[in-house]
């Protein structure tokens, strides 16, 4: 355990070098007609991105920073740099899918789901996405591509004990390796990361753990969305640990054995939260470098019904 800590610091020191040069590389359109902008991001500054509604359900595009209120560990923050509409946004998209033994009765549906996804919403000009398979390791099977058919073949191939030669699921291992080896290499700037998830939740083969696997889905800026599957015992953790999965990296859980219209609205609502949304820079009112959890809370004017954010980020140590 002590070593799979110090590999995963040693991943991390890596990953956060790469992002911050990155960042200060990036040039990307906000904005329909608007120009490019360079994004510099400062270790005393954060970068989250949100989606807002109104009541109907339908994006709220013009918000202005002085219809918001940020709090950061419970206190406004120093300064907001700067607030971005980000609309009709390329998407990256990581499809993740179990195929240890407690899934084995939901692959072939889970497959449907990720085949309408990349035939019938991926745009192939701008979108890209990879795909994963994992039970005990964990399988890149097809890398980022914006090929539906490359793609569709790849989900063909996933079945279930082709990624559990030992047993076991290691499903925080393979989120942890999503963001950290794929999306790590992607321009945050350019697009919405997101992960497409397929399991019940159920981990009990990993090296690294939720926090782990959280913390660097929140640097690579990357939210997950579960399609959960029912998990055989009923005192399961798996529920619980998709739903934090989700909520704390700005995501959603839906049901993957829901009927095929509803799968295909859920499929849209992913694609509704992705296409639309902002970016807040700030700088907060204390950031102490001590690795310590800042819970993020934002609200809005009446007019927003609801807002989707990812929970909070950690302060890490220089």
């Amino acid at each position: 355990m002590q070593r799979a800590r110090i590999i995963y610091s040693l991943f991390l020191f890596i990953f956060l070098a790469h992002a911050r040069r990155g960042d200060s590389q990036t040039s990307t359109a906000i904005a329909q007609g608007a120009p490019p902008y360079n994004l510099r991001v400062s270790v005393d500054e954060v970068v989250v991105t949100f989606h807002a509604v109104d009541v109907h359900g339908l994006p709220i595009n013009d918000l202005r920073v002085d219809e918001l209120r940020l709090l950061d560990n419970g206190r406004p923050p120093r300064k907001i740099i700067t607030l971005q509409s980000l609309q009709d946004y390329p998407i990256h998209a990581g499809i993740l899918m179990d195929t240890s033994r407690s899934m084995e009765g939901h692959l072939s549906g889970d497959r449907a789901i990720s085949i309408e996804y990349v035939q019938r919403l991926l745009r192939q000009q701008t979108d890209q996405a990879f795909i994963m398979d994992f039970g005990y390791i964990t399988k890149l099977t097809q890398p980022w591509t914006g090929d539906p058919v490359a793609l569709t073949a790849s989900i063909h191939r996933v079945v279930a004990g082709k990624a559990n030669p030992l047993g076991g699921t290691a499903l925080f291992d393979a989120i942890f390796r999503a963001c950290f080896n794929e999306f790590g290499k992607v321009d945050h700037a350019s697009g919405g990361n997101f992960i497409l998830l397929f399991s019940d939740g159920e981990d009990n083969a990993s090296h690294t753990s939720l926090k782990d696997s959280v913390d660097i889905c929140q640097h690579s800026n990357t939210a997950i969305y579960a399609f959960r599957a029912e998990p055989n015992l009923g005192a399961s953790t798996g529920p619980g640990t998709l739903a934090e999965l989700t909520t704390q990296t700005g995501g959603r859980v839906f049901y993957d054995d829901d009927p095929e219209a509803k799968i295909y609205e859920n499929l849209r609502t992913i694609e509704a939260d992705l296409r639309s949304q902002y970016r807040l820079v700030y700088n907060p009112a204390d950031l102490r470098h001590d690795n310590s959890f800042h819970r993020i809370e934002l609200h809005a004017s009446e007019r927003v019904d609801n807002i989707l954010i990812r929970s909070g980020y950690y302060d890490k140590a220089r």
